[in-house]
C-alpha cells in the first residue's frame, strides 16, 4: 500500500498546485494584482514529477503490488521497456502528458514573466491551470494508475507484445504527446484573446512560435511512428489511415494552416477569424485524438488500452468547441478585417488556398474516421473506411500543395506580377524539365513519379532561392550562423523537408514490388534484382521471448525475420527483417514453415517440406528518403522556434 498512497498523495499534490494556481490567477485578473502563478505551477509540476518517480520505480522493481504494474510489467521485462511501459496504457499515459503540460505551463509563465500583469497572459494561464487540473483529476478517479493490487502476483503480464518489440516505443509516444500537449499554449492564448477582445494584437504571431514547436514535435512523432509501424507490424507498409494514424493527423492539419495563415494577420491583418479558430479547433482535435485512441470507441492495431474515460474526454472536446463558438460569435465585430484579399493568385490568396485544402482534408480524414461510430450507432452493424475513400482526397491534394510550395513563396502581397514570378521561378521550372526528360530517357514511364519530380524540383527551387537569400544577408553581416535566424528559414527547411519527404512516399509506393516465395535451406531466388537466398533456422530462447528465426542473406547481407512469442502474454508477432539503404529497402518476413506451420498473418502452406519456408519480400525504393524528410522537417521546425524575433514574417 506504500506506493499506492504515496502515488496519490503526489497526484494530490499536483492538483492542488493547479487548482490553486487557477484560483489565484482568477483573484490576480479581478484585483488587478500580479498573480503568484510560478509557485503554483511549479507545486504542480513537483507533484506530477513525483508520482512519475513513484510509478517508474515501481515499473523498474518490478513491484506488483500496483495493479497497473501488475498489469503492464513482468519481472524479465527489460529495463528500456519497463520504462516506456509508463505511457503503454491510459493509466500512465496520462501520468506523461500531466508532467508535459505542467512543464509547459511553468515554461509558458516563466517566458512571459515580465509580462505577467498583461490580462491576456493572465487569462492564458488560468485557461492552462484549469486544463492541467482536469487531467490530474481524472487520475484521482476514473483512471487511478496507483489502483493497489490485492493478489500476489509473482511474474507479471508484461507489456503488449507490439510494445516491447522496437526501441522506437521509447521516443515515439512521447513526442506524439509533447505535440498534443504543446497545443494548449495557442490554445489558452486564443481563449485569452476573445475574453479580453485583445484579437488585434501581437498575440498571434506571438503565438505562432509555440505552435511551431508543437508541430515539430508532432511531426516528428508521426513519422517515427509510420517508421515503428513498418518496422514492427510485418506488413510492409508505414501508413494505413488506421483511426489511431488519422487521430495524430487532424491536429497537425489545423496546426499547419495556422501556423502559415497567422504570417497573413501580422502582414495584412487578415484571418483573424481563421486563426483563431484554427488554434481552438486544433486543440479540441487532440482532445478528439485521445478520446479516439483511449476509449476503446475504435479498433485499431495501435490502441493498447480502453476506459471509462470516453464520457469525461467526449465531453471535454464538447465544451471546448461550444466556448470557442461562443467566444467567436461573441466578439464577432472586433474580427472583422477592414481589408481583403487583393488579388486570389497573390501570396495572401495562395493562403487562403492552403487553409481550404489543410481545413478540407481534415474535414474529410475526421468524416472517415467518425462514420464507422455513426453507423454502428445507427444501424447496429459494423463498417469500416478505406484506404481507397482517403487517398482519394489525399493524392489530388497532395499536388495541389507541391505546386502551392512551389509558387507561394516566390509571389507578392496584394498583387500578382507575372514577369517578376516568372523570373524567380524560371530556374526551377527549367530544371524540374531537364529533370523529367532525364527520367524519361531512362525509362520512367510512371505518370506519378514523373509529375512529382516535376513539382518537388519546383517546390525545392522555390525554397533554394529563399535560403540563399538568407544566406546572403548573413554573409553581408559577416555572420553565416545568422541565417538560422532568419524568419524564413526554418519554414524552407520544413519545405525541403517535405519535398523529399513526398519523393520517398511517391517513387516508393509507385514501384512497389511484394513477393511470396517458397525455399528450401541453401536454395536463392531473384526478386526485383534482389539475390535472397535461405540459409538456415535457428531457435532463439531468452527469459523475454522465445523465437524461430531464418537467417535470410539479401546481396549479401544477412537478415533474421522471425517469428517470437513473447512471454508472460504469450503472444505471437512476426518480426520483420529490412536491409535498407538510400535506394531501396528489402523487407523480409517469415510468413510460414513446413515444420510446424508458425506464420506470421499468410497462410500457412500445408503442402510444405519441413524445411521449407514461404518468405514474404517487398522491394521498396527510395523509402528511407521518407524517414531522411521527416527528420529534416523537425529540424527545420526547432530552427523556426528559435529564430530572432521579427516585425516582419512576409517572407516565412
Amino acid at each position: 500500500m506504500t506506493l499506492t498512497w504515496l502515488g496519490r498523495i503526489a497526484l494530490y499534490v499536483a492538483f492542488l498546485g493547479a487548482v490553486g494556481g487557477l484560483v489565484s490567477q482568477l483573484a490576480a485578473l479581478r484585483s488587478k494584482r500580479p498573480a503568484r502563478a510560478l509557485r503554483w505551477a511549479v507545486l504542480a509540476l513537483l507533484g506530477i514529477a513525483g508520482a512519475i518517480g513513484v510509478m517508474q520505480y515501481a515499473l523498474v522493481t518490478h513491484d506488483f503490488s500496483l495493479a497497473y504494474v501488475a498489469q503492464n510489467n513482468a519481472t524479465f521485462t527489460p529495463l528500456l521497456y519497463s520504462i516506456t511501459g509508463m505511457w503503454s496504457a491510459l493509466e500512465g499515459s496520462l501520468l506523461l502528458w500531466a508532467l508535459l503540460l505542467a512543464a509547459l505551463t511553468v515554461g509558458v509563465i516563466s517566458y512571459y514573466r515580465a509580462s505577467s500583469s498583461d490580462e491576456v497572459v493572465g487569462w492564458a494561464t488560468a485557461v492552462l491551470f484549469s486544463i492541467g487540473a482536469f487531467f490530474t483529476f481524472l487520475m484521482m478517479g476514473p483512471a487511478d494508475p496507483f489502483l493497489h493490487n490485492p493478489a500476489r502476483v509473482l511474474q507479471g503480464a508484461g507489456p503488449n507484445a507490439l510494445l516491447q518489440d522496437n526501441p522506437l516505443v521509447a521516443v515515439h509516444p512521447p513526442l506524439l504527446y509533447a505535440g498534443f500537449v504543446g497545443f494548449t499554449v495557442p490554445f489558452a492564448f486564443a481563449i485569452a484573446m476573445l475574453i479580453t477582445g485583445r484579437v488585434q494584437d501581437r498575440w498571434p504571431l506571438e503565438q505562432r512560435r509555440w505552435t511551431v514547436l508543437a508541430w515539430g514535435a508532432l511531426s516528428v512523432g508521426i513519422i517515427l511512428g509510420a517508421w515503428w509501424s513498418y518496422q514492427v507490424l510485418g506488413w510492409g507498409g508505414f501508413w494505413g489511415w488506421d483511426p489511431v494514424e488519422n487521430a495524430a493527423l487532424l491536429p497537425w492539419l489545423t496546426a499547419t494552416a495556422y501556423i502559415h495563415s497567422v504570417i497573413v494577420q501580422d502582414r495584412r491583418g487578415l484571418f483573424r477569424v481563421w486563426n483563431l479558430s484554427l488554434a481552438i479547433a486544433t486543440f479540441a482535435l487532440t482532445v478528439l485524438g485521445t478520446f479516439f485512441t483511449r476509449s476503446g470507441v475504435l479498433q485499431s492495431v495501435h490502441s493498447f488500452s480502453s476506459s471509462t474515460l470516453g464520457p469525461l474526454l467526449i465531453g471535454l472536446f464538447f465544451f471546448t468547441v461550444a466556448l470557442g463558438v461562443a467566444l467567436l460569435a461573441w466578439r464577432g465585430d472586433s474580427l472583422r478585417s477592414p481589408v481583403g484579399v487583393d488579388h486570389p493568385l497573390s501570396r495572401e490568396g495562395l493562403f487562403v488556398a492552403n487553409n481550404i485544402l489543410f481545413v478540407g482534408f481534415a474535414i474529410v480524414v475526421l468524416l472517415g474516421t467518425v462514420f464507422p461510430l455513426l453507423y454502428e450507432a445507427v444501424n447496429g452493424t459494423q463498417v469500416t473506411v478505406g484506404t481507397p475513400y482517403f487517398a482519394t482526397i489525399a493524392v489530388p491534394l497532395s499536388v495541389v500543395l507541391l505546386a502551392l510550395m512551389a509558387i507561394a513563396p516566390l509571389v507578392s502581397w496584394r498583387t500578382l506580377d507575372r514577369n517578376v514570378l516568372w523570373s524567380r521561378l524560371r530556374f526551377s521550372a527549367w530544371s524540374s524539365l531537364a529533370l523529367v526528360a532525364a527520367l524519361v530517357a531512362f525509362g520512367v514511364r510512371h505518370l506519378a513519379v514523373l509529375g512529382a519530380a516535376f513539382l518537388a524540383t519546383c517546390a525545392a527551387g522555390a525554397a533554394l532561392r529563399t535560403l540563399r537569400g538568407a544566406l546572403l544577408a548573413a554573409k553581408r553581416r559577416g555572420s553565416y550562423l545568422s541565417a538560422l535566424r532568419a524568419p524564413s528559414t526554418g519554414g524552407m527547411i520544413v519545405h525541403l523537408g517535405i519535398v523529399i519527404l513526398a519523393v520517398g512516399i511517391v517513387v516508393s509506393t509507385s514501384y512497389t514490388t511484394r513477393s511470396e516465395v517458397t525455399l528450401a535451406e541453401g536454395q536463392s531466388t531473384v526478386v526485383d534484382g534482389q539475390y535472397v537466398s535461405f540459409s538456415h533456422f535457428n531457435e532463439v530462447k531468452d527469459p523475454l521471448e522465445s523465437s524461430l528465426q531464418l537467417e535470410v542473406k539479401v546481396d549479401g547481407h544477412a537478415l533474421l525475420p522471425a517469428v517470437t512469442t513473447y512471454n508472460g502474454r504469450s503472444s505471437t508477432v512476426g518480426t520483420p527483417a529490412i536491409d535498407s539503404n538510400l535506394l531501396r529497402d528489402v523487407y523480409v518476413t517469415f510468413d510460414a514453415d513446413g515444420a510446424s506451420g508458425a506464420a506470421s498473418g499468410a497462410q500457412v502452406q500445408s503442402n510444405l517440406s519441413p524445411r521449407q519456408v514461404v518468405l514474404g519480400v517487398t522491394v521498396e525504393p527510395l523509402l528511407a528518403w521518407l524517414w531522411i524528410g521527416g527528420l529534416i522537417v523537425g529540424f527545420g521546425s526547432a530552427v523556426s522556434f528559435m529564430r530572432r524575433r521579427h516585425n516582419d514574417e512576409a517572407s516565412a
